[in-house]
């Protein structure tokens, strides 16, 4: 009877270790992140485009730095707030150093181009991947955080 009990300890063992890596993997950037914001920005106005980054601030001062994942998606007029020459680009920059993610909509970074006869240049701390929106949906429904549209 000993036997078997401790090959089904190791197992058990073995499958805990296996477990808690695989967790550790998929929260390796914030591993101890309690919360996830994601905070939508689509409108041109500075007054939105710097309530968005206050917000972002005051969840980190919160809940702190290592206890919550924000990220900050810009699509349509909002993408202005990721123009490289954007007025608030020195608290981007802030924002990013504090973990704070930025995504810009490609979508609308090609649809700019477009209009303007180049890309736009996008702060150095911006991402851009694939549809803003499209994000937004794959962060709340797939990765667990919550949609936040100040």
């Amino acid at each position: 009877m000993l036997k078997y009990t401790t090959k089904w300890s190791a197992m058990l063992v073995a499958l805990a270790l296996i477990a808690g890596g695989m967790q550790f993997a998929v929260a390796a950037d914030k591993p101890f992140a309690s919360k996830k914001i994601v905070l939508q920005i689509s409108d041109p106005n500075p007054f939105k485009q710097t309530l968005v980054l206050n917000v972002a601030n005051n969840i980190i001062k919160e809940y702190g730095v290592d206890n919550v994942a924000v990220e900050i998606v810009a699509f349509g007029p909002g993408l202005r707030l990721l123009f490289e020459d954007n007025a608030n680009s020195g608290r981007i920059q802030g924002l990013a150093s504090s973990g704070v993610q930025f995504y810009a909509c490609s979508n609308t970074v090609n649809n700019m181009a477009k209009k303007l006869g180049h890309k736009p240049a996008l702060n150095k701390n911006a991402t851009s991947q694939g549809p803003g929106v499209v994000r937004i949906v794959k962060l709340v429904t797939e990765d667990g955080y919550t949609l936040v549209k100040p």
